[in-house]
């Protein structure tokens, strides 16, 4: 799938958040790609990608966690309201998690509700963070057939015009570079499906509760 700005005004179509009962929103292989977990070195995880990361969290903290996420993934939404909370809370908030969300769009209203996020809140990854929160807890109003009535009010409320929106919207570098993020993700990283988590390297899937990820993340802290 390629993320462009025009195939995303094309898009009539209802997104798919029936796809619920799989378990996770997947993404087709790719030619070549053998669809196995990978644990990989933070060390490579955190080279520069081709939109900055917005990371949450102590730079110092002895556990990192990158996840991969599609806007439209029902999945997504239910980590970030049921488990993300207890993670900011237990492990973000005390230290001792660094935590970074990027942007795997499974479609390109995903792809969209990614770039007006990073618009509205440029620099400010606090605002970043609460318009992300917003957008999934938010999912059923927006991610529908018609979406940009409900997207553009949303942005509104965090400060974008109509204008701004649609210059945010038109910005085919933006889009590119998502589709660059994603692209390295499922090459390298052999991220296949949303949410797509990585603990020190360490790869998880699937939107796991606070005791399931406290059994990967607390062998980390021992001794620490």
């Amino acid at each position: 799938m390629q993320i462009t700005r025009r195939e995303f005004c094309q898009q009539t179509t209802t997104v798919a958040l029936s796809l619920a009962v799989l378990g996770v929103s997947s993404l087709p292989p790719f030619p070549g790609l053998v669809a196995l977990a990978a644990d990989v070195s933070t060390d490579e995880l955190m080279k520069p990608e081709a939109l900055p990361d917005m990371v949450m969290g102590d730079a110092k903290a002895p556990v990192t966690i990158i996840e991969y996420a599609s806007m439209t993934c029902p999945h997504c939404a239910h980590f970030q309201e049921a488990t993300f909370p207890d993670i900011k809370k237990r492990y973000i908030d005390t230290g001792k998690v660094r935590y970074i969300l990027r942007d795997f769009p499974l479609d390109q209203l995903a792809a969209a509700a990614f770039i007006v996020a990073r618009c509205a809140a440029k620099d400010d990854k606090d605002k970043y963070y609460s318009l992300i929160d917003t957008l999934f807890r938010q999912q059923r109003t927006w991610a529908i057939e018609k979406p940009i009535p409900p997207l553009m009010a949303i942005a509104k409320q965090a400060g974008l015009t109509e204008e701004s929106f649609n210059a945010c919207l038109a910005n085919q570098k933006a889009w590119d570079a998502l589709e660059s993020v994603r692209d390295r993700a499922t090459k390298q990283f052999k991220v296949q499906s949303t949410p797509t988590f990585f603990i020190n390297g360490q790869q998880v899937t699937g939107a796991l509760s606070i005791e399931e990820f406290a059994k990967v993340i607390d062998p980390y802290l021992k001794g620490g």
